[in-house]
């Protein structure tokens, strides 16, 4: 027996070149929130299509996040575990950006907002999972602050695209059914910056391998895995699943809701939600069919079985990311509606309005870049739930007060809230997680925790038009729903244990 010893402690340059892909990755995501609703708009959707539109980004990250989290886990090759998939959903990504602009029609736009969202997801899971596997659990803190601080300046810059290229003297409106010059340069752009930056991180950073990582003293094997003396012991082969009672129930709670929707004349995005339910009990009656050890069974038993903080931390999740999903969806239609006066997308005040959310996007991106340089020494100062507490009751307020300000401009200072609310929702959380998931099981983990992300996501397409219409229809509303549901959202992070941060050595064979 030799006693294990603690990761090194890596320094800044490392830290920083280790989470440098996620410039690129949030500069996608920037460019599709700030965006694709007015591509949507642009090529003839209604309103009250919009957020049902929006269902690939959710959809495809519930199914691509835990298999990818699944394969990475069980990868090794001569370019390492995470990094293989940081490239191919690099690759895939900047081709769906090049393309998307010049969609043809409503229905190829759409589709390609999926493969956009499941090319940048197949990147985006394995780099949460990177954190844990490089960094000391004292260290994870700064690794996710450090990736909320390239996302807030990749974001800057993407959501302010099109505003900068206008001032530039590109064309900021079109024809009927044709995207402005402004947005397709922006996308054109978007591509390369994706590309280069995760090419950087594969290039300059390196993985442990997986007898590396077994021999470091923060390694927590699964925890169904018996301990004697300090080792982790092999545990018998899991036997098949049998949670066929639980799939028939979930699979008829979700046939009922749709008989209700449809029997009822409900909102059809409801149709969503009966759906998430049925394809839930589906998988569990599948994987009782599927090898014990098969990649669904698996993922099925991981659900079933996660640790108990993941589970509170999946409240808190739940109202950070439907209010954010309210802010993306309704927000260049409550800003263009409110603060300009109008919902013609062809008029010259629309789009700029329109091209105003870029800027109030890059404006809370950019204050979160500030605030993730801020949050490692709130997380010191006042632990890591208090932390969360605070930055998302300040996103709470900023949504809030969108509903009083009148003037466009000081929307700003309503960025201020949103901005570190984000930067917090990017990190803190994934500081909870990190120390209480199995080591060997951190990247499929990290992927079932963004159900999470894309639960209340599904939710929002399914119930925000819903709400927003009980409320008077003015899409301003949603601003208020995001701002109340952020609230409560930091609320919850009370119930979260706080977790250690450092690991006493153990010893291992």
């Amino acid at each position: 027996m030799q006693a294990a010893r603690e990761k090194p402690q890596l320094t800044f340059w490392q830290i920083w070149n280790m989470c440098f892909g996620f410039l690129g990755i949030q500069f996608g995501f920037a460019l599709q929130n700030a965006n694709v609703s007015r591509i949507f708009q642009t090529l003839g959707a209604s309103m009250d299509d919009i957020p049902i539109l929006w269902i690939a980004a959710p959809l495809t990250g519930l199914i691509v996040q835990p298999i990818v989290g699944y394969l990475s886990d069980r990868t090794w090759t001569g370019l390492g575990r995470r990094r293989p998939y940081f490239l191919v959903g690099a690759v895939l990504a900047s081709l769906a950006l090049l393309f998307m602009p010049n969609s043809p029609a409503l229905w190829v736009a759409a589709g390609l907002l999926w493969v956009l969202d499941a090319s940048i997801n197949i990147s985006m899971e394995p780099f949460r999972a990177f954190v844990g596997d490089q960094l000391a659990p004292r260290q994870r803190p700064s690794g996710y602050a450090m990736q909320s601080f390239f996302i807030g300046v990749g974001s800057v810059v993407a959501s302010m695209l099109p505003f900068l290229l206008e001032k530039w003297g590109v064309a900021n409106t079109a024809g009927p059914g044709e995207v402005p010059d402004t947005v397709r340069y922006a996308f054109y752009a978007g591509g390369a910056v994706l590309l280069g930056a995760i090419g950087w991180t594969v290039l300059r950073t390196r993985e442990y391998s997986p007898e590396q990582l077994r021999a470091f003293s923060d390694y927590m094997p699964d925890e169904r895995m018996p301990h004697v003396d300090g080792a982790a012991q092999p545990a018998p082969a899991p036997g098949p699943l049998r949670r066929g009672g639980q799939g028939a129930a979930w699979l008829a709670a979700g046939a009922l809701g749709a008989l209700a929707v449809w029997r009822y004349g409900l909102d059809k995005q409801l149709y969503v939600l009966a759906g998430l339910a049925a394809g839930y009990g589906l998988a569990l009656i599948l994987a009782g069919f599927t090898r014990p050890q098969g990649m669904l069974a698996s993922i099925v038993r991981d659900v079933h079985d996660m640790p108990a903080n993941m589970r509170r931390l999946a409240v808190v999740q739940f109202f950070s990311w439907f209010a954010l999903f309210a802010m993306w969806i309704y927000a260049t239609a409550a800003v263009t509606g409110v603060h300009y006066g109008t919902s013609d997308t062809t008029s010259a005040a629309y789009n700029e309005g329109a091209n105003w959310v870029g800027v109030l996007f890059a404006a809370y991106n950019g204050f979160a870049a500030v605030a993730a340089i801020v949050i490692p020494w709130m997380a010191r100062r006042f632990g890591l739930r208090v932390s969360h507490l605070i930055n998302l009751t300040l996103g709470g307020l900023g949504l809030l007060s969108m509903l009083l300000i009148r003037d466009p401009q000081w929307l700003l200072l309503s960025m201020v809230g949103v901005g570190f609310a984000w930067a917090s929702i990017l990190s803190l959380p994934y500081a909870l997680l990190s120390d209480s998931v199995p080591a060997e099981k951190m990247g499929v983990f990290m992927g079932i925790f963004n159900f999470f992300i894309v639960i209340p996501q599904l939710a929002a397409v399914a119930l925000l038009a819903l709400l927003v219409n009980l409320l008077g229809g003015a899409p301003i509303q949603a601003m208020v729903i995001g701002g109340v549901c952020m609230i409560v959202a930091g609320l919850c992070t009370l119930w979260v244990a706080e977790p250690r941060l450092a690991q006493a050595p153990v010893a291992v064979p």
